[in-house]
């Protein structure tokens, strides 16, 4: 004998049981105005009986709010719950979304062309109100996808590399120039970088800045890696085996969880840190205070920058005039314990 389907509650069964109009509903899940606290509280309490909820997709087309955003990493899900940036990053983000009740999609995605597919389907399937992307690369080719989809996004980067997307970004270069220029002052002149992906946008800006500004030093050189304390740590060891005339006797890290690692090493091979060797980590996370000694830092302020990134995507998706492009303030250096003059 075939079951009989259970009929689906919907806002019409909720305002019958609430003795109010769909309408009420509707105001009272969306925290609009109109409704006395006894009225709102009386189809909550409906709505908590029947097992109803609503239906975010439609809220969102329906123009009232914007109930999800989309994200997407191309990162292992092991590194990305290692990385403080991100940590920092998506908190930033969240603090803005709980301010409008809205969610955060979160996708980990393994390259380009899948989160191309993903960022298609959530937009066809309605899934998010927008989207911020990230992990910019020269001629991206998600600047053409949004623009065909009409998707509202921020993205994370450089104007130079987001074409006419909205964006939000640091200034790397001159970050790193200040970098260089703060330990080419204490007196090193073999200043290494340990950089992140090579194929990233902004991996790319610091890269040239470093050229730029460690130009004049014949002792300059630079290491590509992955961003895992694994490679950051093979980097400096490749560094620090080298032979005295070539050896770095500062290291400057394009994140926080390399310099730890790059400490590590260095006390593995029994050199002193600053009196061997200088560090210099890059965003400043606490991993930064909690090391012997602590980690001198191009310091950033990620939470910040990650709130920053919603505020303006919220702006975008209502048509706000005055969410146009911008930077966040750039990094800044806090020096600490790991860096001081050379002793050779």
């Amino acid at each position: 004998m075939t079951a009989t389907p259970t009929p689906r509650v919907t806002i019409k069964d909720v305002a019958a049981r609430a003795g109010v109009s769909k309408g009420a509903v509707s105001l009272a899940f969306n925290h609009k105005p109109g409704l006395s606290e006894a009225t709102r509280d009386r189809i909550f309490r409906a709505a908590r009986e029947l097992g109803w909820a609503p239906n975010l997709t439609a809220r969102t087309l329906a123009g009232s709010r914007v109930d999800v955003v989309g994200l997407a990493v191309c990162r292992p899900a092991r590194m990305l719950g290692l990385e403080p940036w991100y940590m920092d990053f998506v908190s930033g983000v969240e603090s803005v979304l709980a301010e409008h009740s809205c969610s955060l999609l979160l996708r980990l995605v393994r390259n380009m062309d899948e989160e191309i597919g993903v960022q298609e389907a959530w937009w066809r399937g309605r899934q998010i109100g927008g989207s911020i992307l990230v992990d910019f690369r020269a001629d991206d080719p998600r600047v053409g996808l949004v623009e065909r989809l009409g998707l509202p996004v921020v993205a994370v980067g450089h104007p130079s590399l987001t074409g006419g997307l909205t964006s939000v970004w640091t200034d790397d270069a001159t970050a790193v120039t200040e970098a260089v220029r703060y330990l080419a002052a204490l007196g090193h002149r073999r200043i290494a970088r340990v950089g992140g992906a090579a194929a990233l946008g902004h991996t790319a800006i610091r890269t040239a800045a470093f050229d730029e500004a460690a130009g004049s030093l014949a002792g300059a050189r630079q290491v590509a890696t992955d961003f895992s304390g694994d490679a950051g740590a093979r980097a400096t060891r490749s560094l620090l085996t080298a032979s005295a005339p070539d050896r770095p006797t500062a290291i400057v890290y394009d994140n926080d969880i390399m310099a730890v690692a790059g400490l590590s090493v260095a006390a593995e091979m029994g050199l002193r840190v600053p009196d061997d060797v200088s560090l210099l980590a890059w965003d400043d996370s606490q991993l930064c205070r909690l090391t012997h000694p602590t980690l001198s830092a191009m310091s950033h302020d990620v939470h910040g920058f990650g709130a920053e990134v919603a505020r303006t995507l919220f702006g975008v998706i209502t048509g706000d005039s005055a969410a146009g492009s911008h930077p966040v303030p750039t990094p800044v250096l806090t020096p600490r314990g790991s860096t001081a003059p050379p002793k050779v």
